[in-house]
């Protein structure tokens, strides 16, 4: 028992995603089933898309979460976030979703936006924690199952 309460939590690093993740992600998202599935080609294209951004949350060298997102001028797009079920509500997803708030900062973007399914009550949570508001719906978005959208955004201060 001292053990365990010696025992320090370690905190995830935030750092670039690469190529070489991409079975990682492909992982963590077939244990998502309310993030969309991409399978491993997808995410290494995606990720040399001009204004593409990817980062990883990595735990003693093992990626257990995950963003994608575009950007469009000073627009940007967050196309994907998920974290390991074993590593959720750690603070993991909000650090990603943090740290691509401050690339696309860097990056003059004014605004982010992103979907989410209409019964992902969590994730709609959770992006209004960290300062998104719905912005609109988009009917019949995902597909299996068939569901819409609510299209959240975030205003970047200039």
């Amino acid at each position: 028992m001292a053990t365990e309460l010696g025992r320090k939590e370690l905190r995830p690093a935030i750092r670039a995603l690469r190529p070489e993740d991409a079975r990682a992600v492909a992982e963590i998202l077939r244990q998502s089933p309310e993030a969309v599935f991409w399978p491993e080609a997808s995410v290494r294209e995606v990720l040399v898309w001009e204004g593409a951004l990817g980062l990883a949350s990595e735990v003693r060298a093992e990626v257990v979460g995950f963003l994608i997102a575009r950007q469009m001028r000073d627009e940007a797009e967050v196309l994907n976030l998920a974290v390991a079920p074993e590593n959720r509500r750690r603070g993991e997803g909000g650090a990603l979703l943090r740290a691509a708030v401050v690339e696309f900062r860097k990056r003059g973007v004014r605004r982010v936006f992103l979907e989410v399914r209409e019964s992902n009550a969590a994730g709609i949570a959770f992006y209004g924690k960290h300062s998104f508001s719905q912005a609109g719906r988009r009917e019949r978005y995902y597909r299996e199952p068939v569901e819409a959208a609510i299209v959240m955004e975030i205003l970047l201060a200039e």
